[in-house]
């Protein structure tokens, strides 16, 4: 395989690939679920899937540069980030969850950190978005590890390409929650539209994001952080 618009498509599906594997399929319906909770903005919904991408493409770009001139510390990075980064990922979902269900109380300020915190978490502003994208990116378990440092890593290092490539397979890791988070959310402004209820629609779209958030985090943490399935 040689060339780069041949070296960009192997990073692309691979990418794809990783976004389809096993272990990542709870993370994607987590971001579907909170990329899609905008019903009555599908132009919302493409904005944040943007900053979702870019988000994973900042992350992928910024390891794979860091890594590519310095091969040596592959296995190290690699096996750091499959041992705590879903360790930390349960904790993190249940957290936000808990902003999302609005069942967290702050008090400082006089309430208004708690309204605050839960307008910004429950609206998801693209900061959200991109943030959730950097998380999900860094959360890497055997076989997406084996895909990204096995596999797209030397196709970086064969072409010498330490931005486009890492670019091209967070695309491709993005790309189908992206599209699935803008297909649910215009079939949900169609349907809301019909029934006039799109406000209502929304807020039981955050908290179904809610509810998918803490059902993920609380799996992520059973299996990962206490190791009660052995999947360590």
């Amino acid at each position: 395989m040689t060339g780069t618009p041949w070296a960009a498509g192997a990073a692309f599906w691979l990418g794809f690939l990783t976004s389809i594997s096993p272990c990542l399929l709870a993370t994607n319906v987590a971001a579907i679920s909170f990329l899609a909770r905008r019903v009555s903005s599908p132009r919302y919904v493409l904005l944040s899937g943007l900053c979702y991408v870019a988000g994973q493409a900042l992350a992928f770009v910024l390891l794979a540069a860091a890594l590519v001139g310095s091969l040596l510390s592959v296995p190290l990075v690699s096996h750091w980030l499959q041992k705590y980064m879903f360790r930390l990922l349960g904790p993190i979902l249940i957290v936000c969850a808990l902003f999302l269900l609005e069942l967290v109380s702050v008090r400082f300020g006089g309430g208004q950190l708690k309204a605050r915190v839960q307008s910004r978490v429950g609206e998801g502003g693209f900061w959200a978005a991109a943030l959730l994208g950097i998380v999900f990116a860094m959360s890497f378990c055997p076989t997406t590890a084996a895909l990204f440092f096995g596999s797209l890593l030397p196709l970086a290092v064969a072409h010498q390409s330490s931005f486009l490539l890492p670019l091209m397979y967070a695309v491709g890791v993005a790309l189908p929650v992206t599209a699935f988070s803008v297909i649910i959310a215009l079939a949900a402004h169609r349907v809301a539209q019909v029934y006039a209820q799109v406000s209502r629609a929304e807020h039981w779209a955050r908290y179904a994001a809610g509810a998918v958030f803490l059902a993920v985090g609380i799996y992520f943490t059973l299996a990962f952080s206490l190791n009660l399935f052995g999947t360590q």
